[in-house]
């Protein structure tokens, strides 16, 4: 993506199913879920470089022993400063312990990190300050075992300010006003509470001994989840371990966050993504399943494990840009979701060249639009095959012309090149942008000069600052007649709420386009109209998303257009079109996953409405800040 976007954290976490020694007798090291958990996380770097933070619970070790153990860092490379500091602590038992390395009950009595279920976290920061506190997991901490709560997710709340009020009500007096203080202390209190009524249940008639140990049994996680989520509103994948081993792992009703597992004799494994799966166990596509909208996957103490629905789900909107963009292309389905996206342009992108492929030359921003790419020039070559076919059937050409009509390939060539090493260090505005030009380089000399069209692809446009100071420029330079930018994804209009970082409005050049539109066709006075609107639903906690009354006096072809001359640099000679996906081809190349707010503002929550709403009230008012 030309427009660099943070998003989504991901989630690992792993649930050994056997006795310690068993990894170790069989695996030859009790190293065995370190080793899987760095894999599962390395094949997740993708979401998130701003903190890395992991757990783990010992189970059925001795009081005094400590028996939950975590790790957070927000440096340069966290994934292997964690890893290398779990890596350290097992050199030194081994130099130490020598044969006890080898020994379950002497390494869960004297090495941290040594324990049977294991949660990992990374994350990118959409709301609040890059430090350690905002790391996951995060640790709710009693004496009680079954009243320890360790807590990491992937989730954006829209009503955090609701939330927050709720947990004064029950009488707490929380440290911070964000979702994931706020989440984790809605779930601890009703954990409290659960743990409250069993031992009031027993007590007089057990020892408080034998009260712990029962507890544990008797703890419904369904249920404690159930009554903790029901006023959540927003997109959620929660992973939860309990001091004693339980484990949870919760979905939000419209499966707008992504979370799978798999289940063997030997392990239970979740994760954000199913390549992270697959790479570190080595099983196949169709054994790892999804965690259905609304549903929990709970793994109880004795490794045994369910999903169980704890709240009603809704109409599925799973988040759409997570298969455009932001998960593993290696992922088969989203690899061939990617490609479809790519073909479903071409009637767009002939037409836009004017059906002369003769003279155009097809390319992509690196590196993630490569797969889109693939599938353009996959559509390119069924329309040609048509063509042929049509033309031998109609015109009975020569061995001359026939020879050069099959031997016509589209012309294929690596325009735009990435120099991730270059920084753009200078602080002051006008050559910051001088050196954002020189972010991307192209390849010189393979173009025809005032001939030739160049269509390049890139996933999506977000705000259209990369192609203008940038990518345009270095191709204007190329001499070409025209250029073509295609998006493979639509227009994207609306700011997310559910853990992608888009919440100001004035960013998104789609945004952009419509006030110039207004402008130009003096309908300026519908902007005061929203805003009264918006104004008049606050604190309204149903109300309709009124900034699509901004869009709706004009096509879709028109916005386009005006992205086109936002995004045109100054002096550019060559021609330029900009060809963006539209929404029934979008729902067609990815028909499982109908998330589509951003482009749409069809929000699959009430929160949603309200967040757009908000932004929409910020940006008349001038004010820059986040509007959830």
């Amino acid at each position: 993506m030309s427009d660099p976007i943070k998003h989504e954290c991901g989630v690992a976490m792993l649930r050994l199913r056997k006795p310690l020694q068993y990894y170790i007798d069989t695996y030859g090291t009790p190293a065995y879920a370190v080793q899987k958990m760095y894999l599962l996380m390395q094949k997740q770097h993708n979401r998130g470089q701003d903190g890395v933070g992991i757990a783990n619970i010992k189970m059925n070790v001795n009081p005094g022993t400590r028996y939950i153990s975590r790790y957070r860092t927000i440096e340069q490379q966290p994934i292997e400063e964690i890893f290398g500091k779990l890596s350290k602590k097992y050199n030194k038992a081994l130099r130490e312990g020598k044969k006890k390395f080898y020994d379950a009950e002497w390494m869960k009595e004297n090495v941290a990190f040594s324990g049977e279920v294991w949660m990992g976290h990374l994350r990118y920061g959409t709301h609040g300050k890059n430090n350690i506190e905002s790391c996951h997991p995060f640790l709710r901490q009693n004496n009680w075992r079954s009243r320890n709560l360790v807590m990491a997710g992937n989730f954006n709340m829209t009503n955090v300010d609701e939330l927050f009020e709720k947990l004064i009500s029950l009488g707490q007096h929380p440290k911070e006003l964000v979702d994931t203080v706020t989440v984790m202390e809605k779930i601890g209190h009703f954990l409290d509470e659960a743990n409250q009524s069993i031992f009031n249940k027993y007590k007089g008639l057990k020892t408080n001994q034998e009260i712990t140990e029962i507890i544990e049994d008797e703890l419904d996680l369904r249920r404690i989840l159930e009554k903790s989520c029901r006023d959540f509103d927003g997109g959620y994948t929660m992973t939860g371990m309990v001091g004693y081993g339980a484990a949870f792992v919760a979905r939000d009703p419209n499966g707008i966050r992504p979370a799978y597992y798999y289940a063997d004799d030997d392990v239970v494994v979740v994760a954000s993504e199913k390549p992270a799966i697959k790479t570190a166990f080595g099983c196949e596509y169709h054994d790892i399943k999804e965690v259905k909208p609304g549903h929990c996957l709970i793994i109880d103490k004795d490794a045994s494990y369910r999903e169980e629905k704890f709240i009603e789900p809704r109409e599925r909107k799973s988040c759409s840009f997570e298969r455009i963009y932001f998960s593993r292309g290696t992922d088969p389905d989203i690899y061939n979701e990617r490609r479809k996206l790519g073909e479903s342009l071409i009637p767009s992108v002939l037409r836009a060249v004017n059906f002369d492929l003769k003279n155009t030359v097809f390319s992509y921003i690196p590196n993630t639009a490569e797969t889109s790419f693939l599938g353009l020039l996959r559509g390119i070559d069924k329309y040609l095959i048509a063509k042929r076919k049509d033309h031998v059937l109609d015109n009975k050409p020569s061995a001359d012309s026939l020879e050069e009509l099959l031997s016509f390939r589209p012309r294929v060539e690596k325009l735009v090149l990435k120099d991730a090493k270059l920084r753009t260090f200078i602080t002051d505005d006008e050559h910051r942008d001088e050196m954002v030009a020189h972010v991307y380089d192209t390849t010189y000399e393979v173009i025809n000069k005032g001939k030739d069209t160049l269509v390049v692809i890139d996933d999506s446009i977000v705000r259209g600052t990369t192609l203008e100071k940038s990518i345009l420029t270095l191709l204007d330079r190329l001499g070409p007649k025209k250029v073509v930018i295609v998006s493979s994804a639509p227009q994207i209009r609306f700011p997310d709420c559910y853990g992608i970082d888009m919440s100001k409005m004035k960013e998104f050049v789609a945004f952009r386009a419509v006030l110039a539109l207004l402008k130009e066709h003096n309908k300026e006075y519908l902007l005061d109209e929203v805003y009264e609107k918006c104004m008049a639903a606050e604190g309204d906690k149903k109300q309709p998303n009124y900034v699509n009354e901004l869009y709706a006096p004009f096509t879709y072809e028109q916005v386009s257009a005006k992205i086109t001359d936002i995004v045109r640099p100054e002096g550019m000679k060559a021609e330029l079109e900009v060809v963006y996906q539209t929404v029934p081809d979008l729902h067609k190349a990815i028909p499982d996953h109908l998330g589509d707010w951003y482009f749409t503002g069809d929000y699959p929550t009430p929160g949603g409405n309200r967040v757009v709403n908000k932004a929409f009230m910020n940006f008349m008012k001038g004010e820059e800040k986040r509007a959830y």
